[in-house]
C-alpha cells in the first residue's frame, strides 16, 4: 500500500458508481493517478440489487472505450437480455393475480410519475457481475482497484473546508480491543480529491456530511431488499421466460388481511442457467415489532403465481441490503451552495441516495453519477474546492437532478397516507407539499405481523448461501450504545425486534440480554442501525474483506 499512500484521486467504493468515474476519468486524463478502494474481499462481492439497468447509462459509459462493447462475451454475460415481457401484479391472497400494467401505461401515456415504472427495453442484469467486468475494464486502462481495503474515516480541514484523505480500519484486535501480533494500524491515505461512491447509508459517507455540515431537507427513508437465486427446471424456466420481469405489490405485505401499511413488493427475474432471481422489498417504516423482511419472502414465494415457477429449485445464492428511497428532498447539500457534497468531496449512486422510486432504480444514475464526477474532476483539476460545484452542474446537464425531482414526493407521500391511498395520490406529488418524514425507526409499534409463516425462516442457511465472513477474533463492529435500553425497555415493550428483522441472525437474546451474538454473519446491510426502534445501534466497518461474497447477486 506503501505506493498509494499519496493520490491525485481516492474513490472509495468499487460498485458501478465508483468504477464508472475511474473509467471515464482514466479515458479522458490517461497519465492521472486514480486509485479505487473496497473493503470486499474481491470485485462485486459486496454488490447487490435488482436489476434492471437502463441501456443509455451504460453505453454512455462504454462507447468511448469500446463502440463495440455490446457484442463482447463479458458483456452479453453481464447484461443478460432486454426486457421484452413488464408484468407488474397485484396480489391478492395466496392464489389471485391480477396484472395491472396497463395502469403504467396509462401514468406513462399522460407522462405522470408513476408511469416511470415501465422496464421494457431496460437489461436484465447481474450488479455483482457488472461490478467485476467493470473493475476489469477499470484494470485494463490503468486504474488502480485495490479490495480489501475498508475506510473508517475522511480526513476534514475545517479551517480550509477541504478533506486531505481517508483512514484505513486498523488491523489485528481480537475481541476485548487488544493488539494482537498481527496488529497492523490504519494507514492513512491523503488525496487531492476524495469521491465517496460506497453504497447505502455508508460509514465515510455519513461522516463527511457531520463533519462538512452537509443537510438533507428531508429524512432518508430506507427500505430492506431480500433476494433469493434459485435454479429451477428447464420447464420451470422456459415457462417463466427469458426477457420477463415481474414486479408485484399486495400481499403479503398490503392486503385486506393485514391493512394497507408496508410500502414495497416482490420482484422476479430470469438470471440465466436455468436461475430465477426472487426477492421482497420492504420499507423500514413497517410497524409490526416481529416482522421480518423474510417471512415475507417466504409467503411471496408460496403465492400461487410464483410458485409455479420455483417449486421444488435450489436456492443457490441469496443476501440482503438497504435501498436510500427518500429520494431528492433526502440528498445532502451544501447549505451555502446547495452544491451536493462540498469542495474536493463528491457523493455517488446510492451514498448521495440517487433512486428513483417510481421507476424502482437507481443503478443507471449510479453510473451517470460516476461520469459527472469523473467530467467534473477533468475540468477541474486546478481549483479542486470547487469540484463539487462542478459535479453538481454536470449532474443537472446529465437529467440526474430532473429525474429526481419528478419522484421527489413519492416515497414520502406513501410514507403520510399508506400505500392504498399515498400509490394513487403519488401521481400529484408534483403538486403537494413536501411531507416531513419521521426517520423509519421512529415507525415501529407493539402491532404484530399476523401473516408469519408456521416455519421459522432459515436464517443460517440463507447466510450460508450469501457466503458471508468475518475474522471470528476481530471486534464487533456493531455497537449498542446503551445495554441497559435493550434489555430493560426494547425487550420487554417489543421483544427486540432486530432479533427478528436482521436477515443474517446477527442478534440473540443471551439470558435476557439482546445482543450481536454473531457479528461474523453480518450481510453489511445495517438494517439494525436504521431500523432499531431506540436508535441504539451503530454499525461501524470491521476489518476488510469481510461480509457476504456475491458472484451473481
Amino acid at each position: 500500500m506503501q505506493e498509494y499512500n499519496n493520490v491525485s484521486v481516492l474513490i472509495i467504493g468499487a460498485g458501478p458508481a465508483g468504477l464508472a468515474t475511474a473509467i471515464t476519468l482514466k479515458k479522458q486524463k490517461p497519465d492521472l493517478d486514480i486509485v479505487v478502494i473496497d473493503k470486499a474481499a474481491g470485485p462485486g462481492n459486496h454488490n447487490l440489487s435488482g436489476a434492471v439497468l437502463e441501456p443509455k447509462a451504460i453505453a454512455k459509459l462504454m462507447d468511448p472505450i469500446d463502440p463495440n462493447w455490446a457484442e463482447s462475451d463479458e458483456a452479453k454475460g453481464v447484461l443478460l437480455s432486454k426486457v421484452n415481457k413488464d408484468d407488474v401484479m397485484f396480489l391478492l391472497g395466496n392464489k389471485l393475480a391480477f396484472p395491472i400494467e396497463i395502469a403504467i401505461k396509462m401514468a406513462k401515456a399522460f407522462r405522470l410519475a408513476f408511469g416511470q415504472m415501465a422496464h421494457s427495453g431496460d437489461y436484465i442484469c447481474s450488479v455483482s457481475k457488472l461490478a467485476a467486468w467493470l473493475s476489469k475494464v477499470a484494470v485494463s486502462l490503468g486504474v488502480e482497484v485495490l479490495y480489501g481495503f475498508a475506510a473508517e474515516d475522511i480526513l476534514w480541514d475545517e479551517s480550509e473546508h477541504i478533506a486531505t484523505g481517508i483512514k484505513l480500519v486498523d488491523q489485528g484486535l481480537d475481541k476485548e480491543g487488544q493488539k494482537q501480533s498481527n496488529y497492523l494500524a490504519g494507514e492513512t491515505i491523503t488525496a487531492k480529491t476524495v469521491i465517496i461512491a460506497e453504497g447505502c447509508d455508508g460509514l465515510l459517507a455519513e461522516k463527511f456530511i457531520q463533519k462538512a455540515q452537509l443537510i438533507r431537507q428531508g429524512n432518508q427513508l430506507y427500505s430492506i431488499g431480500v433476494k433469493e437465486l434459485i435454479k429451477v427446471s428447464d420447464e420451470q424456466y422456459q415457462k417463466f421466460s427469458s426477457g420477463r420481469v415481474v414486479h408485484a405489490m399486495g400481499y403479503p405485505i398490503w392486503t385486506p388481511a393485514i391493512g394497507p401499511s408496508m410500502f414495497g413488493g416482490g420482484i422476479m427475474y430470469p438470471m440465466g442457467d436455468n436461475h430465477i432471481a426472487v426477492g421482497m422489498i420492504v420499507g423500514l417504516d413497517f410497524k409490526y415489532c416481529d416482522f421480518n423482511p423474510q417471512d415475507a419472502l417466504t409467503r411471496f414465494k408460496g403465492h400461487k403465481f410464483v410458485k409455479q415457477f420455483i417449486e421444488g429449485g435450489t436456492i443457490t445464492e441469496a443476501g440482503a441490503k438497504m435501498i436510500p428511497e427518500g429520494g431528492l428532498y433526502a440528498i445532502p447539500r451544501c447549505p451555502e451552495t446547495n452544491v451536493i457534497g462540498r469542495s474536493n468531496v463528491m457523493l455517488l449512486g446510492d451514498s448521495a441516495g440517487f433512486v428513483n422510486m417510481c421507476k424502482i432504480k437507481g443503478l443507471h444514475n449510479a453510473i451517470e453519477s460516476g461520469i459527472a464526477a469523473a467530467n467534473a474532476v477533468a475540468n477541474g483539476l486546478d481549483a479542486p474546492k470547487g469540484l463539487a460545484r462542478i459535479y453538481t452542474k454536470y449532474l443537472e446537464d446529465a437529467g440526474v437532478l430532473k429525474e429526481m425531482t419528478s419522484a421527489k414526493n413519492f416515497r414520502q407521500t406513501v410514507a403520510k397516507f399508506g400505500p392504498l391511498i399515498g400509490m394513487p395520490l403519488s401521481v400529484l406529488g408534483g403538486w403537494l407539499p413536501k411531507f416531513n418524514i419521521e426517520p423509519d425507526y421512529k415507525e415501529i409499534s407493539t402491532a404484530k405481523y399476523r401473516l408469519r409463516p408456521s416455519v421459522k425462516f432459515d436464517k443460517d442457511a440463507f447466510t450460508a448461501v450469501a457466503a458471508t465472513e468475518h475474522r471470528e477474533e476481530e471486534p464487533c463492529h456493531l455497537l449498542i450504545g446503551d445495554e441497559t435500553t435493550c434489555k430493560e425497555t426494547c425487550l420487554g415493550k417489543y421483544g427486540a425486534p432486530c432479533i427478528t428483522f436482521c436477515p443474517a441472525g446477527v442478534y440473540e437474546d443471551i439470558q435476557g440480554q439482546p445482543k450481536p451474538a454473531n457479528p461474523s454473519n453480518c450481510l453489511h446491510c445495517k438494517t439494525c442501525q436504521r431500523k432499531c426502534p431506540y436508535d441504539n445501534i451503530r454499525w461501524t466497518v470491521p476489518e476488510p474483506t469481510g461480509g457476504p461474497r456475491y458472484k451473481t447477486m
